[in-house]
């Protein structure tokens, strides 16, 4: 069994999981290196169904979520693209699953644990909201917080300056002040001065 068996092992896998999902996926994008990962594209609306049977079908198995992660791209119509890293054990395969969106996306934390704080996190971070989540806060930022900073178009700077003030001996949250008054402007230009 050397690696071309491994190799013609995962094409298979991925024919596989093209005919069998082919209702639920919009593109298949197979990154020719040395693990041969599969990317599926898939609808918002397909989403669900399809985790669900990548999940529970014996011929695929995919158990562990392994990572969400997000990327704003603010000039289109659904701003953020979301990849589902999921893994199976079973047939040593792993797959990524895209899909874009503008509000919102099914909640998977009921087929995978690890879903709830990462969904959490995406929604406090970027404000993707997962619907039917059990438990949608806030989970890095406090829950007086507004906005979302992962966003691109977030302030650098934010909104509210939080410190310790020690007559009140609490903390303070103030309307954020940039003040410019120690800042020195100097126009000239050092290389004038040289004749």
């Amino acid at each position: 069994m050397g690696l071309n068996f491994f190799m013609s092992r995962k094409i298979y896998y991925i024919k596989l999981l093209t005919g069998l999902y082919k209702k639920f996926i919009k593109a298949l994008i197979v990154k020719k290196n040395e693990s041969n990962n599969a990317y599926l594209l898939v609808e918002t609306a397909n989403f669900y169904n399809l985790v669900f049977s990548l999940q529970r079908s014996s011929l695929t198995q995919f158990k562990v979520l392994n990572d969400v992660c997000i990327v704003d791209y603010p000039e289109k119509i659904d701003r953020f693209e979301l990849s589902y890293n999921l893994s199976s054990i079973k047939y040593n395969f792993r797959i990524f699953i895209k899909t874009y969106t503008s509000a919102y996306v099914p909640s998977i934390s009921t087929l995978f644990n690890s879903a709830n704080w990462i969904e959490r996190e995406c929604w406090d971070m970027f404000g993707v909201f997962f619907t039917n989540h059990p438990d949608l806060r806030r989970i890095l930022t406090d829950y007086g917080f507004e906005g979302f900073p992962l966003r691109k178009d977030f302030p650098l700077t934010g909104y509210i300056e939080i410190r310790y003030d020690d007559e009140k001996a609490n903390i303070v949250y103030e309307p954020l002040e940039l003040s410019q008054e120690y800042r020195l402007f100097n126009f000239t230009s050092p290389w004038e001065k040289i004749k």
